[in-house]
């Protein structure tokens, strides 16, 4: 009987490891896109901010454009930067030397280009160009993200 039970439980709990997630199965990222679009419309408008919206559906205002050329998606950067939700919670901030933009999200992939070295730049990233329905430390699923960026180098 003891076997019995055994094997069962092993078979539940191989199968049960098969399962698929089902917010993966659900993820629309057409809508997604939508919805992070119009947050991120509404929290401009509620702070009475002016931002462009790049091609690839991020928004970026710049701060200070700074001089010289611009960085291409593969350049390497050397930047500071803070990142915030929308509520103002702080997630992350501090510097990046040599780092691939390339190997960074798509969102700060689109938006470092519109600035030159010695610029500082505000993106507003729609999940869909950041981590998407995947949560990341402290930073929920299907969140935008602000980042504000000095773009302190690149080659």
């Amino acid at each position: 009987m003891k076997k019995l039970l055994f094997v069962l439980l092993l078979a539940v709990t191989g199968f049960s490891a098969c399962k698929k997630d089902s917010s993966s199965d659900n993820y629309d990222a057409t809508a997604q896109a939508a919805a992070d679009d119009a947050k991120i419309q509404a929290y401009l408008k509620t702070n009475n901010l002016t931002a462009t919206k790049d091609p690839s559906g991020v928004y970026y205002q710049v701060v200070t454009a700074g001089t010289g050329a611009y960085p291409t998606s593969t350049s390497t950067v050397n930047v500071n930067y803070k990142g915030t939700l929308l509520n103002g919670t702080v997630f992350d901030s501090g510097s990046l030397t040599n780092q691939s933009l390339s190997g960074l999200i798509a969102g700060w992939q689109y938006g470092i280009p519109h600035i030159n070295t010695g610029g500082r730049i505000i993106l507003y990233i729609p999940s869909t160009l950041g981590y998407k329905n995947q949560a990341q430390g402290s930073i929920p699923a299907n969140s935008v993200l602000i980042f504000t960026i000095d773009l302190l180098g690149f080659k």
